[in-house]
């Protein structure tokens, strides 16, 4: 046997031996004799380092150290899920899925909710490539160093499962293995960690792979990714990649209604104290992948997917005092500061208690016991007063009249939940929060530039809005708090380099009152550029697609402020993107405006997603069930019957990819 044959069967030895131990927990051989093994192995890539490979299990051991986790764009965005919390929220969620599939031909599979991080796992021609954390959905960071180190996780799958994919999965902490790691911190004198999910998390940022290595840390995989049309249902494709070496827990099942959906989570709502690791409900999917790819997404999450929560836990304790929070909008919130108690394994002292007709509806008031609970298991909230622990001298509360950081008197609107502070652009927070939000990751991307260095530029004199971003020179902000000629180089360059965000990206940066990123997506495309916007009218803007009075009626106030106006104007003279590019434009065309497309099936020629985007790159609409307002249906192969059926009965053309393709010609 070659040197070469010698270290890939010890290789291919040793994940066998992983696989055994960290996924079937069978091991099949001594820690010792694979100690030993190990050791030879490195003992042979060290003396052949022709032979070098990144996935070898002696990477397993870590060493390798990151100081700076690089930001990936993820190439399939990882959306967040709905959540639900009762038989009826999943009830009304299983019609809407039936309506717009046509058919009450639905199996669906259940899975626990894993409470760690998200993690999202690239391979290329069958070998790991690359992990990304979640981040904001659109991009995380590159953790693939410390990830290397789970021994859970397979490098090198067994051949023949896919080529090209990601792993999406969850990194956990399970608890005897975090119970060990704080036993060992309480005798060292260290403080011991809160929670798994925390720790789990904090672990994936440890710039020395090493310590990584050491924590007992799993990742469980839920979902494969690919273009790959290999399997049928999310089911099969999970039971392949278990079959293939990937740690799929053994929990998932199928149902063919949601009746057997809710006998999963009353199962599990009981025994899920049984796990080795934490749980905090269940998600359901629709389990055919074509039905999947029907029902698609909507701006933040997947039509096929939801999230059935568990009961929150519940505590007592005393609001010492209620304060107020200035938003960036100038929204009002009030805060419950609360006596510190433990709550679903963090110490929770303060809660949201939203707006005044909250307050008023509980009758919360300074000394009472209240329950508290986390809205979703992650936002604490006050959700009764024990009134019989009331203090004799409680007085009612009398929500605040005037701003708590600029003494502005505040006003609220007819219709409107919270109160508002008017004073935009002499109050601090909100200064401060409009440029955070304008650098943040899905508007400008600003690199080099955080949240408290903004507050820091704005409390030194040399920022008060946005566009004073861009005035900024590097000798003004080496010497700030620590600041170094390096970092204020990086944030220079961040803010030059954002003068190349496109149009779209610029509009919700502004931070107009109502337009998030779909809004702002909408306009761009429908105005083209800032001038065209803020020229329009109320009807014109009323005229433009999902584009109500209250977001038309914002947008013209914000047109009309001499402030917004001359912020504008000086955003263009430093070459911002207030206009859809003439690159972008070029493939713009009107030529299916008002028509509106239903796209079904399977395509070859385009993806679905592509075929989406040309049909609203050329004015068309796309909306995901047929009505009377529907003008064709694109079908691919495998179109359902049931869509089909109603197509022929409300007499819509049915297209097929090539026709479309040449409509769009």
């Amino acid at each position: 046997m070659s040197i070469k044959e010698k270290i890939e069967s010890l290789r291919e030895e040793l994940n066998q031996h992983n696989y055994n131990y960290y996924v079937l927990d069978n091991a099949t051989i001594s820690d010792y004799e694979f100690d030993i093994k190990l050791k030879e192995l490195e003992k042979l890539e060290e003396e052949n380092p022709e032979f070098f490979d990144l996935n070898s299990p002696t990477k397993r051991v870590g060493g390798g150290v990151t100081k700076n986790f690089e930001t990936i764009t993820h190439k399939n965005r990882m959306y967040s899920l709905d959540n639900s919390y009762s038989k009826e929220d999943l009830l009304d969620w299983e019609k809407r899925i039936q309506k717009n599939l046509g058919t009450t031909e639905i199996e669906y599979t259940c899975e626990l909710k894993y409470d760690g991080a998200s993690i999202n796992l690239t391979y290329e021609n069958g070998e790991f490539v690359r992990a990304v954390t979640r981040g904001d959905g659109f991009q995380g960071d590159d953790v693939s160093t410390n990830i290397r180190t789970i021994r859970s996780l397979p490098l090198l799958p067994k051949k023949d499962f896919l080529s090209d994919f990601e792993m999406r999965g969850e990194i956990i902490l399970p608890l005897e293995g975090f119970h060990k790691m704080n036993e060992e911190r309480v005798e060292n004198g260290e403080e011991p960690y809160r929670n798994p999910r925390n720790t789990a998390s904090g672990s994936l940022k440890l710039q020395d792979s090493t310590e990584v290595a050491k924590r007992p840390l799993d990742c469980l995989l839920y979902q494969v990714v690919t273009n790959e049309r290999k399997y049928k249902t999310h089911f099969e494709s999970l039971e392949a990649a278990r079959s293939f070496g990937f740690k799929i827990p053994e929990t998932i099942s199928l149902a063919k209604s949601i009746e057997e959906v809710l006998k999963f989570v009353n199962y599990w709502d009981e025994k899920r104290h049984d796990l080795p690791y934490e749980t905090d409900g269940v998600v359901i999917k629709v389990n055919g992948l074509q039905q999947q790819e029907e029902l698609g997404y909507t701006s933040k999450s997947p039509r096929w997917a939801i999230a059935y929560k568990f009961k929150a836990e519940q505590v007592t304790t005393v609001l010492n005092e209620i304060s107020y929070q200035v938003g960036r909008t100038g929204a009002i919130t009030p805060v419950a500061n609360l006596e510190p108690v433990h709550l679903a394994g963090t110490v929770v002292k303060r809660a949201s208690l939203h707006n005044a007709d909250q307050i008023e509806k509980l009758d919360i008031r300074v000394g009472d016991t209240v329950f508290v609970e986390k809205g979703g298991e992650i936002i604490p909230k006050i959700i009764k007063v024990d009134t019989t622990k009331r203090p004799k001298d409680s007085e009612k509360t009398v929500y605040a009249t005037h701003c708590p950081e600029c003494g502005t008197e505040l006003v609220r609107t007819e219709g409107d939940a919270k109160h508002y502070c008017p004073n935009e652009f002499g109050c601090a927070p909100q200064i401060t929060g409009r440029i955070q939000h304008f650098i943040s990751r899905k508007a400008m991307d600003i690199d080099g530039l955080g949240g408290e260095t903004v507050d820091l530029l704005r409390k030194e004199g040399l920022i008060k809005n946005y566009a004073d971003l861009y005035e900024l020179k590097k000798e003004q902000i080496i010497p700030l708090e620590r600041m170094a000629e390096k970092s204020a180089q990086n944030m220079v360059a961040g803010i030059e380099k954002s003068k190349e965000i496109p149009f779209e990206k610029v509009l919700f940066a502004l931070g107009i009152r109502f337009v998030g990123e779909t809004v702002a997506k909408k306009l761009a495309k429908h105005f083209k550029s800032i001038d065209n916007l803020m020229q329009a009218d109320l009807e014109t803007l009323i005229a433009v697609d999902e584009i109500g009075d209250r977001i038309a009626q914002s947008i013209i106030n914000f047109s009309q402020d001499e402030n917004n106006i001359a912020l504008v104007e000086r955003l263009k003279s430093y070459g911002v993107q207030l206009e859809v590019s003439a690159e972008t434009l070029e493939n713009l065309t009107d030529k299916l405006q008002g028509n509106v497309f239903v796209v079904s099936g399977v395509f070859h020629e385009m993806s679905r997603n592509e075929l989406k985007k040309a049909i609203e790159d050329n004015g068309g609409k796309v909306s995901s069930s047929i009505s009377k307002k529907t003008n064709y249906i694109v079908a691919g192969d495998n179109m359902g019957p049931s869509k089909l059926t109603k197509a022929q009965d409300l007499g819509i053309p049915i297209i097929s990819e090539l026709d479309f393709i040449e409509m769009i010609k």
